[in-house]
């Protein structure tokens, strides 16, 4: 067990400690930003007025409990630090679990004294120490920066809650799904369907008198991430809906070592679907083999892009109004907006949101190219004609594929959305050119997570996700938590172009196409020397 122990330890002894530190940071970067942008009790009362007045706003924010800083700033973050522990913990079961027996390595475990279920025993210990690691320097980062210490500590611990309840969630995903692939994307569907769940509860509660705080439905108590809100940091400090959390992980873990004990090494509780005895004629290149292996995730990319694009052109007339009887709506909008109306702060706004959702179906399709060489798979196709430059571009041209096919689809659809509405004819022209731009910031991801599958071949996926999480941070929320404006343009989401005022500001376009052309052609350069790189 403890050799186990130390040796999922030694593979994650970068991945675990960059997710854990970069929750401690949004959560101490989300305090200064509430400091500065809203210092006093009426401001932040009047944005959770604002709130109040649209539910549609619940979906994306936290549950309001007051107007204290502390409140404020569990509202403000919560969501984010559940979701990254959640990320991490599901992340984290499947690789050491489902990832283990593709790669071989858990057939091999298994034929010594450690059997077939110490492993996934010892998954699961590990899962549960990152998460007391996550907990434990949340709330030293809240601690820190002055705020009372049950609050910090309940906001720590409602975060790693929910990574308990997703890493139990991840052991069982591993044991329906025959691949790693098919299990993570199993979580993380899972994981963005229980966020609306939550955020559909909240929308439905009843609001206090004074509109500062809001009574969750039911409907909030069937997510891990209703259950972290439900604890009330600051406030009514909980503690029931944290064991809620960790009660119901460590319940899916039991069931998913029993499970791991009377199924076949390597099979899987869902069938594998079977396959044609001939390839069609579309699969004979390299990157119609790519598209073929991505496509199903890529559908769920697409419907995600499409509903972005019609909340974008939907909400603007829903955000006017609301601004025009609360200024303070408005003044945050347009200040991570950086646009000039309100109508177009709001669809700069949802599409950088689309941006980042672009970049995540281009980071997981070139993570498949880890995959497959860590696997193994990749080793038939460059033993034919193809050669490894080849290789790698046929997943670049499918990776930029997937960012134009899901920017499309927001693009069209919000434009049907803007005619159905009978909006006015410039905001077709802000659609048009903020989700063009937004093709470049995601390609910039693309070339990025290249580079990285070239140089550091073993960090890929870890470094790619890690990278994409930073950028949606600072493009997104850098304003809001108070950030220099230099440090939101790092940002690729922010640096895209956008339209203020009816103008087009293409200061980063240029910048970002630069990144893109030399990083792509620097990773194929390297591509044609690298040797491969199998194993974890």
């Amino acid at each position: 067990m403890t050799a186990l122990l130390r040796a999922r330890m030694r593979r994650d002894r970068v991945q675990v400690p960059l997710w854990i530190a970069g929750t401690a940071l949004l959560a101490a970067a989300g305090y200064a930003g509430v400091v500065q942008s809203y210092g006093t009790v009426t401001e932040r009362q009047e944005i959770l007025a604002a709130v109040m007045a649209n539910p549609v706003i619940l979906m994306f924010r936290g549950l309001p409990s007051g107007t204290s800083e502390g409140a404020f700033l569990a509202f403000e973050v919560l969501p984010g630090l559940a979701m990254l522990a959640a990320l991490m913990s599901s992340f984290l079961a499947v690789r050491h679990t489902r990832g283990d027996e593709e790669a071989g390595r858990a057939e091999l475990v298994s034929a010594t004294p450690a059997g077939r279920t110490l492993p996934a025993v010892a998954t699961l210990v590990h899962g549960l120490v990152a998460n007391v690691a996550l907990t434990a320097l949340t709330a030293l980062a809240l601690i820190a920066t002055g705020l009372d210490v049950p609050g910090s500590l309940f906001t720590g611990a409602a975060s790693g809650a929910t990574g308990v309840a997703f890493l139990g969630l991840g052991l069982i995903a591993a044991q329906l799904m025959r691949t790693s692939r098919g299990a993570n994307a199993l979580t993380v569907w899972a994981l963005v369907t229980l966020f609306l769940v939550r955020g559909i509860g909240n929308a439905a509660g009843t609001p206090s008198d004074d509109l500062t705080r809001i009574d969750s439905s039911w409907i909030a108590w069937l997510s891990p991430f209703g259950w972290a809100e439900q604890t009330r940091p600051y406030d009514a400090d909980d503690v029931w809906p944290v064991a809620l959390g960790v009660a119901v992980g460590l319940a899916l873990a039991v069931a998913a070592i029993a499970l791991q004990s009377v199924r076949d090494l390597g099979a899987a509780l869902v069938p594998a679907r079977r396959g044609r005895a001939r390839a069609r004629a579309t699969l004979s290149s390299p990157q119609a083999l790519v598209w073929r292996l991505g496509s199903g995730a890529l559908v769920g990319w697409v419907l995600g892009g499409a509903l972005t694009g019609i909340l974008a052109t939907t909400l603007s007339a829903v955000a006017v109004r609301i601004a025009g009887e609360n200024p303070a709506v408005s003044e945050v909008l347009e200040r991570i907006a950086r646009a000039g109306s309100l109508d177009e702060a709001v669809i700069t706004v949802f599409f950088t949101m689309l941006g980042i959702l672009a970049a995540c179906a281009a980071v997981q399709t070139l993570a498949h190219a880890r995959q497959e060489e860590a696997h193994g798979t990749a080793e038939p196709v460059l033993a034919t004609p193809v050669g490894r430059v080849r290789w790698l571009a046929g997943y670049l041209s499918v990776a930029t594929g997937a960012v134009v096919v899901v920017v499309g689809a927001a693009v069209v659809a919000g434009c049907l959305a803007l005619t159905a509405a009978g909006g006015e004819s410039d905001l077709y022209r802000v659609v048009v050119i903020t989700g063009l731009g937004q093709v470049v910031a995601a390609s910039v991801f693309v070339v990025v997570t290249a580079l990285v599958f070239v140089l550091l071949p073993r960090a890929t996926i870890g470094v790619a996700w890690a990278l994409v999480v930073v950028g949606a941070m600072l493009g997104l929320f850098g304003p809001l938590f108070g950030l220099p404006e230099w440090a939101g343009e790092l940002s690729p989401f922010a640096g895209a172009p956008t339209v203020s005022g009816g103008d087009v500001d293409l200061r980063g376009l240029w910048w970002l196409l630069g990144a893109v052309a030399v990083g792509g052609a620097a990773a194929l350069a390297l591509m044609r020397r690298r040797e491969l790189a199998p194993g974890g």
